[in-house]
């Protein structure tokens, strides 16, 4: 059993006004799961991409609008969405204070196809498989 305590992660900034993170993945032992917090600053979030797996993106404090393929809706606290696996999604925060949601992937490690390629496409691999 291995037990993860959420301070030996610290929060990461993937973007401006984004503050990400892990909770779980292959760095921690997992084998089909990948699930990461993120705080977002007032119209920030997500852009728009899509991952080979499944995904669940529940807000936990704030408000969010989240696109799934042609569909939106505005998501509050306690609400999820769930995102099949190759569907173009985003999400943003549409409220006035900071979006606190959590994401979980169908894989062990965060893999995404974004429509703006400098972002990062991979994250939290093993060392076993980081790319050069």
């Amino acid at each position: 059993m291995r037990i993860i305590d959420p301070v030996e992660h610290e929060q990461e900034q993937w973007r401006l006004g984004v503050l990400t993170r892990m909770r779980v993945s292959a760095l921690t032992g997992a084998a089909q799961l990948c699930i990461f917090e993120q705080w977002c600053d007032p119209d920030c979030g997500a852009p728009i991409h899509l991952h080979a797996v499944e995904e669940v993106l529940t807000v936990l404090a704030g408000q969010a609008e989240v696109w799934v393929g042609e569909e939106c809706a505005t998501l509050t606290a306690g609400q999820s969405v769930i995102v099949p696996a190759g569907y173009r999604h985003g999400f943003r925060n549409t409220g006035e204070t900071t979006l606190h949601v959590e994401a979980t992937l169908a894989a062990p490690m965060f893999e995404a196809a974004f429509d703006d390629l400098r972002e990062t496409g991979r994250r939290w691999l093993p060392r076993s498989i980081t790319p050069p």
